[in-house]
């Protein structure tokens, strides 16, 4: 059963021994992972192919996937939904567009101009997964925003079945989305090989998408030497709500993330008591009904919480403090309560926007920061896949009018070069 526990806004410190999830020691995790980076930097393909009959059960003869394969894949998938894979794209690229920059500069007086100028990356490794379940939202959610950006490669890397296939629906995604340069290798060893690059899999400049704990890992490893947009850890889904709500919605909208994995954390914070005691209730009852009844469970027991405030501020202090990957806000006036949101992945307003229409369709993107840092960071967007370089001008007289403020600051730091070469230009 998901726990209950009333608690105040002046025992905030109870969240985080509640939220706890685990062990955050990763030693024996981590010795594995560098082996096999430092295997695959070393030998390549040959350690790609390795570790794919090792851990995925299955010999390749090559890791490309080959048009014919994307082809097949396409005329195995339901037609309809191709549609939705479609019109998800179309939501998820006109969202996407509204995060551009633009190089911008200024002229200040006669000779300086100073401006900052947009450049896309380059080439950029996408990780699918391919474990508990196909993620195509995935593809759709890390790959357009990189298409937006005006990225001109984008790789994916997705492990494969046992008959040595990638997942149709991760395939057909990948193609509606505009992406054909697919491999088929996953976990620690295919985040190696997009950082340092094999024979068949050039480097990357930049790695996304989310992965198991030796993927997070690897990316943590391998970050330096290629960008990455985030460590994600389980998912997590938060909702605030007042006694008007309806039980029902709440308890699926919870069991929609504790299917996820056996660590997801699925929270609900409200002010009235019997709407936690409907909640608990009406989640036993759901859970009895539900596919990946296992997982969830595990889920829910030990990672579920209900917790009762004594006001709806109170509310949004727990809710701040846990800074959740998702936030429902299911509440009569929800946009009047969004000022109180200081830290939340996405956020989602009124009783028919549930977290579901955020991880495929609406157009918003569902990779997400998790594990309380939505209180730093963002979710990925179209700005994860450009780069600023500042620009300056100054004329010959604009030089000379700060040339000595330039050399005393620079000899105040000790750095006399840098002070000649000021000097040097008016000697």
């Amino acid at each position: 059963m998901i726990n209950l526990t009333k608690i105040s806004k002046n025992e905030l410190a109870v969240i985080d021994e509640k939220m706890a999830r685990g062990d955050d020691s990763f030693e024996e995790i981590d010795i594995a992972v560098k082996a096999i980076i430092a295997n695959v930097r070393q030998n390549g393909d040959e350690a790609l192919l390795a570790y794919t009959k090792t851990f995925d059960g299955v010999s390749l003869a090559s890791l490309k996937v080959s048009e014919e394969e994307i082809t097949e894949a396409l005329e195995t998938i339901e037609p309809s939904f191709l549609t939705i894979l479609k019109n998800a794209k179309d939501n998820i690229r006109e969202f996407h567009q509204h995060q551009l920059e633009k190089s911008w500069f200024v002229k200040k007086g006669n000779g300086i101009i100073l401006g900052q100028k947009i450049t896309p990356l380059k080439r950029v490794g996408v990780y699918v997964p391919g474990g508990k379940a196909a993620y195509p939202s995935t593809v759709l959610m890390d790959v357009i925003p990189a298409i937006v950006a005006g990225v001109e490669e984008i790789v994916i890397v997705s492990p494969p079945n046992k008959e040595g296939k990638v997942n149709p629906a991760v395939l057909a995604a990948a193609s509606i989305a505009g992406v054909t340069e697919i491999y088929k290798v996953g976990g620690a060893q295919s985040i190696a090989a997009l950082a340092y690059g094999t024979k068949s899999i050039r480097p990357v400049d930049k790695i996304v998408g989310p992965g198991n704990i030796y993927v997070a890992r690897a990316k943590k490893y391998v970050f330096g030497t290629v960008d990455i947009d985030m460590i994600a850890g389980p998912s997590e889904i938060c909702v605030i709500a007042d006694g008007t709500q309806n039980p029902a919605y709440i308890a699926a909208d919870l069991l929609s993330q504790a299917e996820h994995d056996e660590m997801a954390a699925s929270i609900l914070v409200t002010d009235s008591e019997q709407l936690a005691l409907d909640v608990q209730g009406e989640v036993e009852k759901q859970l009895k009904v539900l596919e990946r009844n296992k997982i969830t469970r595990a889920s829910i027991e030990n990672f579920g919480h209900i917790f009762v405030v004594d006001t709806l501020d109170d509310a949004f202090e727990v809710v701040n403090e846990i800074a959740p990957e998702h936030l429902e806000l299911l509440l009569d006036n929800p946009f009047d309560q969004l000022p109180k949101v200081r830290n939340a992945g996405a956020i989602f307003l009124g009783a028919y926007s549930p977290e579901p229409l955020g991880d495929y369709f609406a157009g918003p993107n569902h990779t997400l920061p998790t594990s309380g840092t939505a209180k730093f960071s963002s979710p990925l967007g179209t700005y994860d896949f450009l780069k600023r370089s500042s620009v300056i001008y100054y004329s010959e007289q604009e030089l000379k009018n700060v040339k000595d403020q330039i050399i005393q600051f620079a000899n105040e730091e000790g750095l006399t070069a840098h002070a000649n070469s000021i000097r040097v230009r008016f000697e």
